[in-house]
């Protein structure tokens, strides 16, 4: 069963200033250590920090909360699995949140998916509860 969607696009070159104005600061801010890692290795980096803000966006309409309630934008952290598909990992507030909505006896599924075509970035989440 579907508990959550969230649904999020945001202009890169947003994303391209803030870097500019902000650097580190925002990064740290914002991206776990893998997101960093992924995005510092791309060719356009500003579009691959994009994808995962609006993946971070998204997931926290998916959880119903946005960013409060205890969720905070490193609470959730795109990774991708060995085969590349892209899903997110939650700690803190956000999985404190999950752990809420997750009807007993289920086990949960993150879907993502997130893509960019200039000057957009955007993101999709679901969360499904599959019976454990």
């Amino acid at each position: 069963m579907i508990i959550g969607i969230g649904n999020d696009v945001i202009d890169i070159r947003r994303i391209e200033k803030t870097l500019e104005k902000h650097g580190q600061r925002f990064i740290k801010r914002l991206f776990t250590e893998t997101e960093v890692r992924k995005s510092e290795r791309r060719a356009q980096r500003a579009a691959s920090y994009a994808k995962r803000f609006a993946a971070k966006e998204a997931c926290s309409k998916a959880l119903g909360t946005g960013f409060r309630a205890g969720v905070f934008w490193k609470d959730m952290g795109v990774v991708n699995e060995p085969s590349g598909k892209p899903t997110m990992v939650l700690t803190g507030g956000a999985r404190a949140q999950l752990d809420k909505i997750v009807p007993p006896g289920h086990a949960v599924r993150i879907h993502l998916t997130i893509t960019d075509d200039f000057p957009y970035a955007h993101a999709f989440v679901m969360i499904e509860a599959v019976p454990a």
